[in-house]
């Protein structure tokens, strides 16, 4: 297994990102490419953009021979429709033409794709930088203990689905949505994990460890947070807890209610005669 810590001369955005977000940025100017580069950097970005209106969530291409090779891929978020995804590839790829032509890699992230190409194969390995953290920071979880009795073994257990996921319409994608019961509450728990078509399941597995890891590090007290590596992502959403009116000693009792009920009908109905 190959891990890329780092990634030097590299264009990274964030684009059309709704949530507060700490990602690591950088952008680094680099000197301008041979024509024959550019030239090939152009053919992945277009192919990128023709695939993904043929209905594909993930596709990668290569264009050119040594020193000038460019290799490209884009995901698109699972949940997403075909032509979201189509509508964010288009969109990425018109921004890097435009705004890193004379980057030699470029990395973009959204809420629902991710687009990048390279001088550098990439094919394969498992990248844990450049990364994007997004998560909520007002709107932490007011008990807890109540939800980390829930949320790391849902997280547990998508990753061990996604790895096994491979021949469904998304490879590598599975959500998951919960209402969970407790004696303090009730609350629902919505989760999805994605990998990169390009990894085989072990590697999969791997880099999803690695998201959980950095998510233990960020935000493991959002109610919601998204975590996006270049290989692949975690999410997560909690909804307010709706506390048990009986574990806050109000009980009602359907006899009760019922003959209340009644009597107001009756005392309605005579009030009116």
């Amino acid at each position: 297994m190959t891990r890329i810590i780092d990634v030097s001369l590299f264009c990274f955005f964030l684009f059309s990102l709704g949530a507060m977000s700490q990602p690591s940025q950088n952008l680094t100017d680099c000197n301008q490419f041979p024509d024959t580069y550019q030239s090939n950097r152009n053919t992945v970005l277009s192919t990128l953009r023709n695939h993904s209106s043929l209905g594909s969530y993930y596709f990668n291409a290569t264009a050119g021979l040594s020193p000038n090779t460019v290799y490209g891929m884009f995901l698109c978020i699972g949940n997403i429709s075909k032509t979201s995804c189509s509508n964010c590839v288009h969109s990425a790829t018109l921004e890097m033409d435009k705004s890193c032509e004379s980057h030699d890699t470029s990395f973009m992230f959204s809420d629902e794709c991710m687009v990048r190409y390279s001088d550098n194969s990439f094919f394969s390995l498992v990248e844990d930088s450049p990364a994007t953290f997004s998560y909520s920071q007002n709107d932490s979880l007011s008990y807890p203990q109540f939800y980390n009795q829930t949320l790391p073994g849902k997280l547990d257990e998508l990753i061990l689905k996604a790895p096994s996921s491979f021949s469904s319409p998304v490879p590598y994608f599975v959500e998951d949505k919960e209402h969970v019961t407790q004696v303090e509450g009730s609350y629902d728990l919505e989760a999805m994990a994605q990998c990169s078509p390009d990894l085989d399941p072990s590697n999969c597995t791997v880099c999803l460890g690695l998201v959980v890891e950095k998510f233990s590090e960020c935000c493991s007290q959002s109610r919601w947070a998204r975590i996006h590596f270049p290989k692949c992502l975690l999410r997560y959403d909690i909804s307010a807890l709706q506390p048990n009116l009986t574990s806050l000693g109000v009980t009602t009792k359907g006899d009760d209610i019922f003959g209340r009920t009644f009597i107001a009908i009756m005392i309605g109905l005579l009030m009116g005669l």
